[in-house]
């Protein structure tokens, strides 16, 4: 099994990790007039073929005791039904995400739904094992949810030029960001508990409790969607080309990133991987800024609350990796 030897291996996944999971959503963004139900089932296939793909190459090399079959051989079952849990957690969290970004756009549905996953991972994560500072976790916590609200005042500014605000799209964030700051907790009790997975296989297993899912989640938004009228399947086989190879590697993009944090993890500790990780809200929002041009004609005071929003986020992510390290 691969894992980095050196800071500067370490370094680089972590930072392509946080430059996928702040990236992938461009995939969406690409496909014009194209539902977000549809998508996101090439979406799940491509983040299950990535973390295969990952587990058989660089999960499986050395063949040693750790190698991605026989790290599955070894641990105990509970870890595998705990995070295909995780998985199907996440995927409905995810799903909730893709919506909120297009009915919000990118410079919104990241930061805060990702901004208020950051508050309650941190908080329920510090219930469950108090260890770390108190006080700077706080602080990081209050910085993370100031940041939350900027981001939504800038949204909500854009109402003053004319352009169309969702409070759907700010609840649907809301309720994205609670359910993504839950499920680390499973990924967290695979790799702790008895015979544990390793990164190669939590990602396997993340991704495949994730598909699986689809059959519930996205199936139910299918028939009851929240923007739009239902679509059915038939719309999903004749749908263009163009969506179905973006959705497959947007779900890659994602699945990469999710490796390679999970892989850096082991070297850095999860304190830093984590931290660098949580920084993909930030490449989202320049995405949505500066090549969606979300924000343009948007009032002065918008692009203030975006500025501000931006430094309170990174300094509520370097808080809580302090509180950690």
């Amino acid at each position: 099994m691969f894992t980095p030897h050196t800071l500067g291996i370490a370094l680089f996944m972590m930072i392509t990790s946080a430059i996928c999971w702040g990236s992938w959503a461009n995939t969406f963004k690409g496909v014009k007039n194209y539902r977000f139900e549809l998508f996101y089932w090439d979406y799940a296939i491509g983040i299950f073929l990535a973390s295969l793909v990952f587990a058989f190459t660089m999960g499986s090399s050395g063949h040693d005791a750790n190698s991605f079959l026989n790290n599955v051989r070894s641990t105990d079952t509970n870890n595998i039904v705990y995070m295909m849990i995780g998985g199907a957690i996440f995927n409905l969290a995810n799903l909730l995400l893709v919506a909120a970004i297009d009915m919000a756009g990118l410079a919104v549905a990241f930061p805060v739904s990702i901004g208020i996953a950051l508050v309650v991972g941190v908080i329920s994560s510090y219930i469950r094992q108090p260890k770390g500072g108190a006080a700077l976790l706080a602080a990081g916590v209050v910085c993370a949810l100031i940041a939350v609200v900027l981001d939504g005042k800038a949204y909500g500014s854009l109402a003053i030029a004319g352009r169309t605000v969702s409070r759907k799209s700010i609840v649907t964030c809301i309720v994205s960001g609670v359910l993504m700051g839950l499920w680390p907790y499973f990924v967290a009790r695979a790799m702790t508990n008895g015979n544990t997975l390793s990164p190669y296989s939590i990602a396997v297993f993340l991704t495949a409790g994730a598909l699986l899912s689809c059959l519930v989640w996205n199936i139910y938004f299918m028939k009851h969607p929240l923007v739009g009228e239902p679509v059915s399947f038939s719309a999903f086989f004749s749908g263009p080309i163009s969506g179905h190879a973006l959705g497959l590697l947007g779900g890659c993009i994602w699945g990469t990133g999710m490796v390679f944090n999970l892989v850096a993890a082991s070297f850095t500790g999860v304190a830093i991987s984590y931290a660098i990780g949580q920084s993909a809200p930030m490449v989202a929002a320049l995405w949505g800024i500066f090549a969606w041009k979300e924000f343009a004609g948007a009032p002065g005071k918008a692009k203030m609350y975006l500025v501000l929003m931006f430094v309170f986020y990174c300094v509520g992510i370097l808080l809580v990796a302090r509180a950690n390290g």
